[in-house]
């Protein structure tokens, strides 16, 4: 059995901790807070001593600290540069006063929530010295408190139990380098059972909380006596291994390959791991199955059980919807496409006819085409013929722009796939699937290359038998963030009936940036060549110095581009960018544009992180209860400093941010690439620099470029654009939808 030592939970424990890592102990009370991060519990105070000498300035990680309150810390004397001396926190410990005007102090600070200055007085008046015993042990007796009724009682019982127990939490994980934040996080997820869940099995703290990962949960355990070679630590490393590869792209991984990088990440023999995947196989936490291609090859994969149901799953409902009758019958296919073109203002080509019989035809459909093939006329021409036999027909797209651009096309409403299927917050899933499905006899989703393998699944689940299905989409462009390359595999199964559209139209050919985005995609380097006697939409910027190319982006954003083309710096140009970090990485682009465009204004200040009012802002997850989705772009209209909130103004509605939620969105003033799919922006000015070579893979580039509507300006180096244009190596993705696919249902 693995050692469990207790927590240092009294400052004797925590004086002999401080001497034993030669670290100093400091005594006092906190004085006064200069700054404090919510998010992360960073934390700036002036701390007067408890025996002589002057008040000073402290720093480090801290959970709700209120003036006032005793306190001891340890750690170690620093010199910033800036700021001068300094005492930097590695732990520190609230003291529990032993005077009932300590304590009474102590109530009324803040730290337990329901009781202010004049409450905490009577409370202390009536019980004196024995109060935190009366709040540890007979609660109840604070009814005899004149003012406090039976449900305030139980608010105060249940906020002082809660601050006993972050506090005591925070004592035991911060010698194990957990911060406060995430000590704050543990807390509400396992309530009074933290520690006993913790001493048990360290490493469920990187399988339930978001945030605190295999490494720290590792060092936990390494702490706390687990050894290295312990099956617990085998399991949850393999787990942190398999959802690692997954945000890679993989749905499942060789398991050889698998051991062998688990046992690299955890330093240890293949075959601890090796043992331990059948424990997780036992419990139905991976699915190890024997993969079998059209070769005759074999190899085993291994799954997360999640993506092993799903990935079966496309499969079954994919298969199931196309060998089950239309629902909506065209007798004549041919007759119903010459009463389509006659209804038509402009002449379908041959490939485009092809497109729309196909879909008149077959249950479901696969439409691919680069820009400017005319997908979307394609698209129109099957709603139209629906409509002539009074076909229900639904629009969605993976996100809110693409559906938005969809419904503006096409004249009827488009929806967000997660709309279509009603997820409920409250149920924490879709309402609608196989057993409530949707109501409609044909399907379009655009935009398709960017769904992963989990909603593709749960769409499938709620298409009715007798629908069509149109999925339309380029499959040159980036695969989904996402698991999976569902699109790709669904053609490349040869399962589903397919229609390139391949002929680029005389109006699009004229445009540079569709002419320079089938060039990249087929491997030839765009035109660098900027006219000089004319405006075109495609320019190339030479500049290899990354900061000074950075500048020129903000000079372009700022000054040239609305001078010459008349289009606004924030709402009609974004920059895109392959990498988040370096010097024309979004981080840094979003700090110089902000500054420039928006440099004054109410503010609202979140760790480094700045918000201004004006600020052009990304919502970056889910947020089913505000109704705003991954992606979605807007402006904040509104900041209440004194509230510490802030309202931003999407397309079509406000949507209010308290402090704690702030980590939802971000500058987007620019932003990457891969956030940029499924939208389309009137300019785009997309840095190509040759410290992005991790990342300059044609299809990112195919993809950046795509992206712009009126107008491209490339900036950086020619070496870096001809890198990018030659590597077509994607990265494999590991998924077996294809092959089951053209196996037939499982």
């Amino acid at each position: 059995m693995p050692r469990k030592p207790d927590a240092a939970a009294t400052p004797r424990a925590a004086e002999q901790l401080a001497l034993q890592e030669n670290l100093e102990e400091i005594r006092g009370s906190l004085d006064r807070v200069v700054f404090h991060n919510e998010e992360n519990g960073y934390t700036v105070f002036r701390m007067r001593p408890e025996k002589k000498g002057d008040i000073f300035t402290a720093v480090g990680h801290m959970h709700d600290p209120q003036p006032g309150v005793g306190i001891v810390v340890a750690g170690r004397w620093v010199e910033n540069a800036r700021f001068g001396r300094q005492f930097q926190i590695e732990r520190y410990e609230n003291l529990l006063p032993a005077t009932a005007e300590g304590i009474r102090h102590y109530l009324s600070s803040g730290l337990i929530k329901g009781v202010r200055q004049a409450m905490a007085k009577r409370i202390v008046e009536h019980f004196g010295a024995e109060t935190f015993q009366v709040l540890d042990q007979n609660p109840e007796r604070l009814c005899e408190v004149k003012g406090i009724t039976p449900k305030k009682m139980e608010t105060i019982k249940s906020a002082w139990a809660q601050h006993m127990g972050i506090r005591d939490l925070i004592m035991f994980l911060q010698p194990h380098g957990v911060s406060t934040a995430y000590a704050v996080r543990v807390y509400r997820h396992y309530g009074q059972d933290s520690l006993e869940v913790i001493r048990e099995n360290p490493y469920r703290l990187a399988m339930d909380i978001h945030g605190i990962g295999f490494i720290t949960a590792d060092a936990v355990a390494m702490k706390l006596g687990f050894a290295r070679e312990s099956e617990l630590r085998a399991e949850a490393g393999l787990l942190y291994t398999l959802n690692r590869l997954s945000e890679e792209g993989h749905v499942y991984y060789p398991l050889e390959a698998l051991l062998e990088e688990c046992s690299a990440i955890l330093g240890i023999e293949p075959e601890l791991p090796r043992r331990a995947l059948q424990g997780l196989a036992a419990e139905e936490r991976v699915v190890i199955e024997e993969l079998r291609d059209k070769e005759g090859a074999v190899h085993e994969g291994v799954y997360l059980s999640r993506y092993h149901h799903c990935e079966k799953g496309i499969a079954y409902y994919l298969k199931r919807i196309m060998h089950s009758p239309k629902s909506l019958r065209f007798e004549d296919p041919e007759e119903t496409l010459s009463g389509v073109l006659s209804r038509l203002t402009i002449e379908l080509a041959p490939e485009q006819e092809e497109a729309v019989l196909a879909a008149l035809n077959h249950k479901v459909l696969v439409i691919t085409g680069g820009p400017g093939t005319g997908k979307t006329t394609v698209i129109n021409a099957i709603i139209k013929a629906f409509q002539s036999k009074k076909g229900r027909i639904l629009l969605a797209a993976p996100t809110g722009r693409a559906a938005k651009r969809l419904a503006e096309t096409s004249g009827l409403e488009g929806r967000t796939i997660h709309r279509l299927l009603e997820y409920s917050p409250r149920e924490d899933g879709f309402m609608r699937n196989e057993d409530n499905p949707l109501s409609c006899s044909l399907l379009v989703i655009d935009e398709a290359s960017m769904m992963d393998t989990l909603l593709m699944y749960h769409l499938l689940k709620a298409v009715p038998l007798g629908a069509t299905i149109i999925f339309v989409g380029d499959g040159n462009q980036l695969p989904s963030v996402g698991p999976g390359n569902v699109l790709r595999d669904i053609i490349a199964s040869g399962a589903v009936p397919v229609v390139e559209l391949t002929e680029v139209f005389r109006q699009a050919a004229e445009s540079e940036i569709i002419t320079n985005a089938h060039k990249i995609n087929r491997g030839e380097v765009p035109n660098l060549l900027n006219p000089r006697d004319r405006l075109t939409d495609f320019y190339f910027i030479r500049q290899e110095d990354p900061e000074k190319a950075a500048d020129l982006i903000v000079d372009l954003v700022r000054e040239h581009i609305p001078r010459r083309f008349g289009l606004n710096s924030v709402d009609d140009v974004q920059v895109l960018t392959p990498m988040r970090k370096g010097s024309a990485g979004a981080a840094a682009l979003n700090l110089k544009l902000q500054a420039a465009l928006n440099p004054q204004g109410l503010k609202l200040q979140r760790g480094e992180r700045q918000f201004r009012l004006d600020d052009k802002v990304m919502q970056i997850r889910n947020n089913y209860d505000k109704d705003v989705f991954n992606g979605d772009i807007g402006r904040i209209c509104y900041v209440n400093a004194e509230e510490r909130e802030l309202t931003v103004r999407y397309e079509d509605k406000n949507v209010i941010y308290g402090f704690d939620e702030l980590d939802e969105i971000v500058p987007a003033y620019a932003i990457s690439v891969h956030k940029s799919q499924g939208s389309e922006y009137p300019a785009v000015v997309l840095p190509v620099m040759t410290q992005h070579y991790v990342l300059l893979q044609r299809n990112l580039l195919y993809t950046g470029v795509t992206r712009g509507r009126k107008l491209v300006v490339l900036v950086g180096s020619p070496k870096a654009v001809g890198m990018a244009v030659a590597n077509n190596r994607m990265r494999k993705r590991y998924t077996w939808l294809a092959q089951r696919l053209a196996e037939g249902l499982q």
